[in-house]
């Protein structure tokens, strides 16, 4: 059984930085491609960035290239995200899961960017 556990956000100010992690259990995290997802109030779930099960690929959303990287540990079965130069439209529920999965969501975690 999935489980995902987010953990780190908080409400920051423009041009703050914020480092997201994600505990996963249940499954063979280290066989599988994750990747965090985001959801601002009244939009659409979106895929915010990628990585491949050596954490040598990595990919991401256009707007967040040169801002944000993931990263994991497989030997502790956690995936990373850590966000820089967080900007008003970065704000959403973060969500971690295996790439491609529709669902076993874990309960996300709220980032906030305000001034």
């Amino acid at each position: 059984q999935v489980q995902l556990v987010e953990s780190g956000g908080a409400s920051v100010q423009p041009g703050g930085s914020l480092r997201l992690s994600c505990a996963a259990s249940g499954f063979g995290f280290s066989t599988n491609t994750m990747a965090w997802y985001r959801q601002a109030p009244g939009n659409q779930r979106e895929l915010v960035a990628v990585i491949s099960t050596g954490g040598s690929g990595t990919n991401y959303r256009d707007s967040v290239k040169g801002r944000f990287t993931i990263s994991r540990d497989n030997g502790k079965n956690t995936v990373y995200l850590q966000m820089n130069s967080l900007k008003a439209e970065d704000t959403g529920v973060y969500y971690c899961n295996i790439y491609g999965l529709s669902d076993s969501w874990g309960q996300g975690t709220q980032v906030t960017v305000s001034s």
